[in-house]
């Protein structure tokens, strides 16, 4: 076949394009939630590896989320989206609150250390001005450090949720039509690989350039608040 005709097999024949736009739509709706989990887990496992006692001395909180984001970051993610699939939500037929579960906890270990990270680089002494005025070291934290912290998290935050959106390549594991496992599909149906194969790298390229320009307008604005 012509490479026309290839396109047109992959893409428009029997309307195989809605395909690639459901597979889009579900890449989209696992890395929205999963995003979203995973800020809310980040933030709050982030705060509990930054506690300590009174004397400087990690709290068992700290020992915790220590020990949460070493297996997360020392495990592979499909392993862990297959161990959610059929070990712990075995009993679950909807696939994309299983996957959007198991890539909100991997995505939480990361973002807790984005956070941190972002804590730790604002200046301690922010920490003993609000203490001295004083703001209970709760307070401080909320009203002082985290409004600071922002400007260093936002930018890694958004990189880690484009790396998100690629590591949703994998649920197809789970039975789940995905952008990648659509174009598996049409390729076995087309007995063509290249077209469907490289039309999906084609659209996550696109939307990740989407996301990168946006990420980018981001960080610009927050370097002229910095600068004024």
């Amino acid at each position: 076949m012509t490479l026309y005709e290839r396109f047109v097999a992959a893409f428009i024949a029997s309307d195989r394009w809605k395909l690639y736009i459901s597979g889009v739509g579900i890449t989209l709706e696992i890395a929205l939630f999963a995003g979203i989990l995973g800020m809310l887990i980040g933030n709050v496992v982030a705060l509990m590896k930054l506690s300590q006692t009174e004397d400087g001395k990690p709290t068992i909180l700290n020992y915790i989320a220590t020990f949460y984001v070493d297996i997360i970051r020392g495990t592979p993610s499909v392993l862990q989206l297959l161990i959610m699939w059929f070990i712990i939500m075995a009993s679950s037929n909807n696939g994309i609150l299983v996957a959007s579960l198991s890539f909100g906890i991997n995505s939480g270990a990361y973002v807790s250390e984005i956070v941190r990270a972002g804590i730790l680089a604002v200046d301690k002494g922010q920490m003993e001005a609000g203490r001295s005025l004083g703001l209970s070291k709760a307070a401080t934290m909320y009203h002082i450090i985290l409004p600071q912290a922002i400007k260093n998290i936002i930018p890694p935050l958004g990189n880690e949720f484009i790396t998100l959106i690629k590591e949703t390549a994998i649920v197809g594991y789970v039975s789940l039509s995905d952008l990648t496992r659509v174009a598996n599909q049409v390729a076995s149906r087309t007995y063509d690989a290249f077209m469907p194969l490289i039309g999906a790298a084609v659209i996550y390229f696109i939307i990740i350039k989407i996301l990168t320009i946006l990420l980018g307008v981001i960080e610009r604005r927050l370097r002229k608040v910095d600068n004024r």
